[in-house]
């Protein structure tokens, strides 16, 4: 059996879940939709399913809930694997780990090591451990524009003027876009407009490729700048939102999904 996590910030006109239940429906899967506030995780009645996370809140009571369900089902997306991309520590940490291409990165509770890091690349960038849809970040060039309280996570400037998200399915990038916009941040959620690659550049396909191979994940958003004639990674999105690809991924996800439900 599928179960379905509804992801919270869908709307009627961006349903992600809906859109991989109706792909559901028209080949016939049953399904079912599972709400984490009102279920037992230690019901015998879930155990060897299939379910799906489309999306979840950030708090203690959901996080505790997948991963008491991945103990007996097959979870998609792994709760380590979520929680991962959720901490952009933990996502840097790991595409450090296995060699893939990130911007030069400190996390630190030290305002003299933040100076430091500032004085050797001119600008930095702050962004939330925790932060989402690009709220929260932003390039500053003197210490004195540091606001936060610590602990500080700061990544070296990457001079662009757009950046690519990469849908990962199964280890393979299937979609990307460049987003482009007049101000820093060129998430879709802060005014940047979304284009559809016809074709993923292989370097930048293998680039996203092994950044889910890094984490761990059925499937994935790649954040991507373009540095030094290659690709560098920004972050991993481990519930992403398919805005403006042109890749039929509510089709794709939903083939996954069937095919990883026939192997349990």
């Amino acid at each position: 059996m599928i179960y379905i996590v509804k992801k919270p910030t869908d709307t009627p006109s961006d349903n992600s879940t809906g859109m991989v239940a109706d792909e559901l429906k028209r080949r016939n899967v049953d399904f079912s939709y599972l709400d984490l506030e009102t279920i037992n995780p230690f019901s015998k009645d879930l155990e060897g399913n299939l379910i799906w996370i489309c999306g979840i809140k950030q708090d203690e009571l959901q996080f505790e809930i997948i991963n008491s369900l991945s103990i007996n089902n097959k979870v998609v997306n792994s709760p380590d694997a979520i929680a991962i991309c959720a901490s952009k520590v933990q996502t840097t940490a790991k595409l450090i780990k296995n060699g893939v291409k990130t911007p030069e990165t400190i996390f630190t509770a030290s305002k003299r090591l933040v100076s430091d890091f500032l004085e050797k690349h001119g600008t930095v960038v702050y962004k939330p451990v925790y932060g989402f849809d690009g709220n929260g970040i932003y390039p500053f060039e003197n210490i004195s524009e540091l606001k936060e309280n610590p602990p500080y996570y700061i990544q070296e400037y990457v001079k662009n003027d757009r950046d690519f998200r990469v849908f990962v399915i199964d280890k393979k990038a299937v979609g990307a876009i460049e987003r482009v916009s007049d101000s820093f941040a060129h998430n879709i959620h802060q005014g940047g407009l979304g284009r559809a690659l016809s074709k993923i550049p292989p370097e930048m396909a293998e680039t996203a490729s092994a950044a889910a191979k890094a984490i761990g994940i059925d499937y994935c958003g790649v954040d991507l700048l373009f540095k030094n004639d290659s690709y560098t990674v920004l972050e991993v999105n481990g519930t992403p939102n398919w805005h403006c690809m042109s890749a039929p991924v509510p089709k794709l996800l939903a083939d996954y999904l069937i095919e990883t439900e026939k192997s349990i």
